[in-house]
């Protein structure tokens, strides 16, 4: 057989990108199942968003990832969505099939995976997702689509807060209602409660959402999509209050996998992936 010099390329696109580390996992997954791909880390300005996608068809890349600022921005130029996509109305990955880049967003699926992963299943529960920013749709609408019984949204921008609420009420079975966040909020009475604003996040690893932390109780659920730190002060606190902390490292991972196996066609090595991510943040 001839000696294959070619790798197959995936990667992502954003602006900035140089602090993302999905690369790391990607091709720990590819080197532990012995598959020639490489992931690119990409800087793509907003205006040059149609260029790197054409140029991504040009070298035939099996896909992409998409973070800030192109999750919108990206539509227009794909053949193609999922229904979880479209609803969202964001796309974090770019898969190729049969000559089409197709829309997928893998990180609210990541989310519920993880969450079931570690023993917290969304379905029939009353949740609280803190944020109506591009996680928290994703969070919110996928949550919803597990069989969550209603999601409360608390967002302090109210026309985002309240979009929200009316996309997974009029797109899912799930009831759905919107507080706004002014000031120190209060969190109802819930079975989850999840942080998917950015608060927390390196390098403001000190901060912590202003929320009423008497809210928490033992034996509530309490999830953070942060990352980095592993255990951000939200979780801490959380944690000390007697609740099921859950960190944003699992999700990472999950919808990690997910792309892994959008693009090779094969089941990802979670453990290989998990632990070259944790690794990072380890050290």
């Amino acid at each position: 057989m001839a000696k294959n010099y070619r790798a197959e390329l995936v990667g992502v696109f954003g602006d900035p990108v140089d602090d993302n580390p999905t690369g790391v996992m990607e091709e720990a997954g590819f080197r532990a199942k012995g598959l020639n791909y490489r992931y690119i880390t990409a800087k793509v300005l907003p205006e040059a968003l149609g260029a790197a996608i054409a140029g991504a068809r040009a070298i035939h890349m099996k896909g992409f990832n998409l973070t800030m600022p192109h999750k919108v921005r990206v539509i227009p130029f794909l053949d193609g969505m999922s229904e979880a996509a479209r609803i969202i109305g964001a796309v974090n990955t770019v898969y190729e099939e049969n000559g089409r880049y197709i829309g997928e967003n893998t990180d609210g699926k990541g989310f519920v995976e993880a969450m079931q992963m570690q023993g917290a299943p969304i379905e029939g529960k009353n949740i609280v997702l803190l944020g109506a920013g591009g996680a928290g749709k994703a969070i919110g609408v996928e949550c919803a689509l597990a069989g969550a019984k209603h999601i409360t949204v608390i967002n302090r921008n109210r026309e985002r807060g309240e979009e929200l609420a009316r996309v997974i009420a009029e797109n899912t079975p799930c009831e759905a209602g919107y507080i706004p966040w002014e000031g120190t909020v209060a969190i109802p009475a819930c079975d989850i409660l999840i942080n998917a604003t950015c608060v927390g996040l390196a390098p403001h690893a000190d901060e912590k959402p202003d929320i009423d932390y008497d809210g928490i109780r033992p034996g509530m659920v309490v999830s953070d999509v942060v990352f980095n730190p592993e255990w951000p002060p939200f979780l801490r606190e959380a944690r000390a209050r007697g609740a099921k902390a859950i960190t944003g490292l699992g999700m990472l991972v999950c919808q990690g996998a997910r792309n892994f196996t959008l693009w090779t066609g094969e089941e990802a090595p979670f453990t290989a992936m998990f632990d070259a991510l944790k690794g990072e943040f380890d050290t």
